[in-house]
């Protein structure tokens, strides 16, 4: 099928051919049919990159009346990135319709050069809605003639917490006006906007409900929590023209993660909340010009985020949410390209992985870390490839040429090339110098376990007291929340990084018990670390902390605080007190 099959008009044909637009996608097959000759909304389900701009975009611009210079059509993005997106390649699609306006309105900018723009006209207004609020409450945006509104990333913006300011927005609307909504997931919110706002409409489906992209691979590897780092640097200095996004769950560790690289040689920058408008346009800037080539982002901060040829989309930290897992992979693979989601998880991560299989409807595949002679390997090949494409001015050349000849003449070819070689890599030669395995192993069965603590002659206090003893250099320390509390690596790796101040904590060996748990950091770092913990809070819970005492039985205190807890809580307040009173008598 061809554009022109579709019903666009030749004007916009001519621009989209320019772009390199040859035949429609999937989502532009379903939609753009449906919203220039028939009835009723649309709610279509597509993953980003699926060309779902043009597909709202080329039917939108074919219906506006160009004489007319009031708004005709609004489109509502969760961030000021993605509508700044989508103006720009509604201004590509209209290149050959002259007198056609639309204008991007987002916060974060300045507001009386909007409402300039607004008073000298507009058909076409994209918006985050939190701005456009502003601008409706102002009496600057009248929204009476608005034929076409269109919700993209509809759930991002219920995520974002944008449904009370959808709602008042939908209100200014008129009743007859034609709807669509873009979302990559189908949380229950959407249904509910459609019954309210939207009249008959139409469910589009690319691909399945919540699943993961098609043509992105999903690769796994596992480490050591204290060995994540490590291990994303190996996938970095892996892929040479690397480009891409790096996901963590909090700021400071986006922060900190990026800090590491840009110190270890990297070209990269972090995206988060705590930066300006202003910084985060820097830095975007940055990336989309290839400045940076590795931008590490917290989700909030990336959402709508709109950039083409990524080459992978890692995640440092796994979300907690599937569908946070499906927008993150969806960043790469675009418009029909191939892309790789890399998750970095330690052992107690897994479940969560199946989960997001299970839900994604896609297999992770388990993949061993890159090791230092396949990282430098691949790196040898990458500049052997970039020699031997490169273009060479023979004329400027020719100039230099004898003088150089003159000078390295004595050398063979085998001796200049292994010198190059070692002048472009002797940083990542010395850097892997010895460097180990850093893979996760897996444990064996448990049976298997049990058979080697019979030989060993080991019995369950010995196994205790293993638990409670430190690696060498390291100090065990002890915490009061365990697997009962919901308390997991991850969460004690994000209580560290939001409470232990400082210099950053490795962590070693974790143990996680049901009522408690044990870890290993460095013994310098032991007395921040506790002191730094106690009085914290975790899910409601006080937390207690201290060096762990390689001859107390932390299982037994841990039940005994339990049953008194138990008791206290199922016990009157008058018996309480009656027990209270019988303790001090025997006491006297």
């Amino acid at each position: 099928m061809t554009f022109e099959e579709l019903g666009v008009n030749e004007p916009l044909r001519h621009a989209i051919e320019e772009l390199g637009f040859i035949s429609p996608m999937p989502v532009q097959e379903k939609v753009i049919p449906h919203l220039l000759g028939e009835d009723g909304d649309v709610v279509a389900l597509a993953q980003t990159g699926t060309g779902k701009t043009a597909a709202f975009g080329l039917p939108v611009l074919q219906r506006i009346d160009v004489a007319d210079n009031v708004p005709q059509a609004l489109i509502l993005s969760p961030t000021r990135e993605l509508c700044l997106q989508i103006a720009s390649d509604l201004a590509d699609f209209s290149k050959y319709i002259p007198d056609l306006k639309v204008l991007p309105v987002y916060g974060g900018s300045s507001i009386e050069s909007q409402i300039r723009s607004l008073r000298q006209g507009v058909q076409i207004i994209v918006a985050t809605p939190g701005r456009l609020i502003d601008l409706i409450n102002r009496g600057v945006v009248k929204l009476q003639n608005v034929h076409t509104v269109i919700l993209d990333e509809a759930d991002e913006m219920l995520n974002m917490g944008f449904l009370d300011s959808i709602n008042a927005i939908l209100e200014h609307v008129p009743d007859n006006r034609k709807m669509l909504m873009f979302s990559a997931t189908m949380p229950p919110e959407i249904g509910r906007i459609a019954a309210r706002f939207m009249h008959n409409p139409v469910e589009f489906v690319v691909g399945t409900r919540n699943e993961a992209a098609a043509n992105v691979r999903h690769i796994y590897y596992m480490v050591n929590a204290r060995d994540k780092y490590l291990a994303l640097k190996r996938v970095a200095d892996n892929s040479p023209n690397i480009y891409a996004i790096v996901f963590c769950r909090t700021r400071r560790e986006t922060q900190e993660v990026a800090d590491n690289l840009i110190h270890d040689g990297y070209n990269a920058d972090a995206l988060h909340g705590d930066l300006s408008q202003q910084q985060r346009d820097i830095v975007m800037k940055k990336f989309r010009d290839r400045v940076i080539t590795i931008l590490v982002a917290t989700d909030v901060a990336a959402r709508g985020l709109d950039v083409d040829d990524l080459t992978h989309v890692i995640n440092y930290g796994l979300p907690d949410e599937a569908a946070v897992y499906t927008h993150r992979s969806g960043r790469t693979g675009r418009a029909g390209k191939t892309g790789v989601s890399v998750a970095i998880i330690h052992s107690r991560e897994k479940g969560k992985l199946r989960d997001i299989e299970r839900i994604i409807g896609k297999t992770f595949e388990r993949k061993e870390v890159p090791t230092p002679e396949h990282i430098i390997e691949k790196q040898l090949f990458s500049l052997a490839d970039r020699i031997e494409r490169v273009e060479v001015d023979d004329t400027e050349m020719g100039k230099y040429l004898p003088g150089v000849m003159k000078k390295l003449g004595w050398l063979t070819s085998e001796d200049l090339i292994k010198r190059v070689l070692s002048l472009e890599f002797r940083r990542l030669l010395e850097y892997y110098k010895d460097a180990p395995k850093i893979d996760f192993i897996d444990e064996k069965p448990r049976k298997e376990k049990k058979d080697r603590k019979e030989k060993s002659g080991k019995n369950d206090s010995d196994t205790d007291k293993d638990r409670r003893t430190a690696s060498k250099g390291m100090e065990r320390i002890y915490i009061n929340v365990g697997k009962r509390d919901g308390f997991y690596a991850g969460n004690l790796i994000e209580m560290l990084n939001a409470f232990v101040g400082g210099k950053r904590v490795d962590v070693g060996r974790i143990d996680l018990m049901p009522s408690y748990s044990l870890f290993d950091v460095k013994k310098s770092d032991a007395r921040r670390v506790v002191a730094s913990l106690k009085g914290s809070d975790f899910m409601g819970k006080r937390v207690y902390s201290e060096i762990a005492d390689q001859n107390k039985d932390y299982a037994k205190a841990s039940q005994r605080r339990s049953k008194a807890k138990d008791q206290a809580e199922n016990t009157d307040p008058y018996d309480a007190f009656e027990i209270f009173k019988k303790k001090s008598r025997k006491r006297k």
